[in-house]
């Protein structure tokens, strides 16, 4: 990569962090200014130093409750793009299931969390991956059989006319169309995954998780040390967002989406 298109590249995140700088800069302000106690809302720089004084614990604990995001996204994210096949392949199918897809998703996940735990033992990381690949499951589906749904009816009229079977179909032109949907979907999932994760923690896990590290020490008033631990899931949830960013651009070179992300 040249000089200018990383200088073009770093451009592009200068609104970002520029917002970023600006928030955090009114936080620390602000909370000086009105005297605001610690219980209610740390400061940043506060927090901070907790971050880098803690991170011994905070990251172990981090990088145990990123693998359960992290398996918890491959499964969710993998049956849904088999479902989305599957509906988009058979429709009577897709309108038996879709119903119960819905109602599945639609089940609010602090009320499910206890009952994977029961399924699961809740010490173990089974359960979060289950909680995490529940949220990720229905928006990878719907976006993925909406992609598989795009595909121009010429293109499929053409390569029919040259008698190509519906295999060939599918993978000559309806996943080329559904891979931009795909990957937008994914980057939804891996936020939603580390989400499903660190929700699941909180009603049982092992005491090295992140979870069950934050809400430990908000029970017992260190909220300093709460606000590092959920920084330090901010990032990982970060770092898994931009790893699905990169695969995209690597996998989806003709999208222009794909380019500008």
């Amino acid at each position: 990569m040249t000089a200018k298109a990383l200088l073009a590249r770093a451009a592009q995140w200068l609104p970002a962090l520029v917002v970023a700088a600006v928030v955090i800069g009114l936080w620390q302000g602000l909370i000086v200014a009105f005297h605001v106690q610690q219980f209610l809302l740390p400061r940043p720089s506060a927090i901070a130093t907790t971050f880098w004084s803690d991170r011994h614990e905070l990251w172990p604990a981090g990088w145990y409750t990123f693998k359960e995001a992290l398996g918890g996204f491959a499964i969710g994210s993998g049956l849904g793009i088999l479902a989305a096949t599957l509906v988009g392949r058979f429709k009577t199918v897709g309108t038996a299931l879709m119903p119960v897809f819905i109602a599945a998703n639609a089940v609010p996940i602090v009320a499910f969390a206890p009952i994977a735990d029961a399924w699961f033992n809740p010490f173990s990381p089974h359960s979060k991956m289950a909680i995490a690949a529940v949220l990720c499951f229905l928006p990878v589906m719907v976006n993925t059989l909406r992609g598989l749904q795009s595909s121009s009816p010429r293109q499929i009229e053409l390569m029919r006319s040259y008698a190509a079977s519906e295999l060939t179909i599918w993978r000559r032109v309806r996943v080329p169309t559904a891979l931009p949907f795909v990957f937008t979907a994914l980057k939804i999932a891996s936020v939603l995954a580390m989400i499903g994760a660190i929700v699941g923690e909180y009603f049982g896990g092992a005491t090295s998780a992140l979870g069950v590290l934050i809400n430990s020490d908000a029970q017992i008033f260190q909220f300093t040390t709460a606000w590092a631990g959920i920084l330090t899931a901010s990032l990982l949830g970060i770092g898994l967002y931009l790893a699905v960013a990169v695969a995209e651009r690597g996998v989806v070179r003709w999208a222009p989406r794909a380019q500008g992300s």
